[in-house]
């Protein structure tokens, strides 16, 4: 402690478990000051995984399937993932083939852009797909 005292800095305990206990004399506030730093650091490098979002519906014609399809292209490219859902209006929820169908075909005109990650699964009133970008 007189070590640390005469030098202006502090003592800090490493090692509270060992037989003696290990001790090192730092500047503390700066020690902690460069932990955030590098934290920080760490997080901006980080990746964001950004999902965008198209609906689509079980009778769609094919100028709007073509017109989303291209939405989807570009989000892939960007790479974002898609999130594709088929949502079922009222008594609509009987066409889930159908949904499934639209959700596949979609999947397979996508395939050079995009990977499937996630297949068409219902849940409630949507069936959802999420395809991820290809590297």
């Amino acid at each position: 402690m007189d070590i640390a005292d005469q030098q202006d800095l502090d003592l800090v305990e490493i090692s509270p478990t060992a037989n003696p206990p290990v001790c090192k004399v730092m500047d503390y506030k700066k020690f902690l000051y460069e932990q955030k730093k590098k934290q920080k650091e760490i997080k901006a490098k980080t990746a964001k995984v950004i999902v965008k979002e198209i609906r689509l519906g079980p009778n769609i014609d094919d100028h709007d399937f073509n017109f989303k399809l291209k939405h989807a292209e570009k989000f892939l490219q960007d790479g974002a993932k898609v999130k594709v859902d088929v949502f079922f209006k009222g008594r609509s929820i009987i066409y889930k083939d159908k949904g499934e169908v639209v959700l596949l075909r979609f999947a397979q005109e996508l395939e050079e852009f995009g990977k499937v990650e996630r297949l068409p699964k219902l849940e409630g009133k949507r069936m959802i797909m999420i395809i991820a970008p290809k590297k």
